[in-house]
């Protein structure tokens, strides 16, 4: 299982998460900050939990492309 966590109220809108996994980010029209698609939100942490394990690699690049460092990705 895949599972990716992202601050959302840290995000300063680069584009970079979009880019490289488009699958699991896209830029708010708002805000201007990336929304995790299809993610739960707890206490300001927005998680998905997916057995799709093709999505690993593109989320482990958006997350060491970001530049404030609010993506965590693991497998469990």
């Amino acid at each position: 299982m895949v599972v990716i966590t992202l601050q959302r109220n840290k995000c300063i809108g680069c584009n970079y998460c979009v880019e490289l996994a488009p699958e699991q980010f896209q830029m708010s029209k708002k805000d201007g900050k990336t929304v995790l698609l299809h993610a739960i939100e707890k206490k300001g942490f927005f998680t998905i939990k997916s057995f799709d394990e093709s999505i690993f690699d593109t989320s482990v690049e958006a997350k060491k492309a970001c530049p404030v460092k609010i993506i965590e990705v693991k497998r469990i």
